[in-house]
């Protein structure tokens, strides 16, 4: 399945548009990676669990968008969007979502 941010494919042709496809996930974050997090703001460096967390959640809403667009009869999905939110109480949570239109492409 080719995906892209881009509204069209170098060399393909969008012979149909089967409709909006969307992933979502909402991950908790915990205890542990705050408090690892909170060291990094102290003594600076990157925040490795953080960006694990993110890298998965990012990988699992694409993964369910494209799915979603192979029990379309899709075989590509353009104009990808991906989005980022902190939600939840005290933003425990994070929200990431990916959307485009599921095409047929040949």
């Amino acid at each position: 399945m080719i995906v892209t941010t881009t509204p069209s494919i170098e060399g393909k042709t969008i012979v149909e548009y089967k409709g909006i496809v969307c992933g979502e996930v909402i991950s908790g974050i915990n205890f542990v990676k705050d408090f690892l997090a909170g060291l990094r703001d102290v003594f600076g460096g990157r925040a490795g669990a953080y960006e694990g967390e993110l890298i998965a959640a990012r990988e699992s809403a694409l993964n369910e968008m494209v799915d979603r667009a192979r029990s379309m009869g899709a075989n590509a999905v353009v104009g990808v969007d991906i989005d980022y939110e902190v939600i939840g109480q005290n933003g425990s949570m994070l929200m990431i979502s990916a959307s485009g239109t599921a095409v047929v492409v040949r």
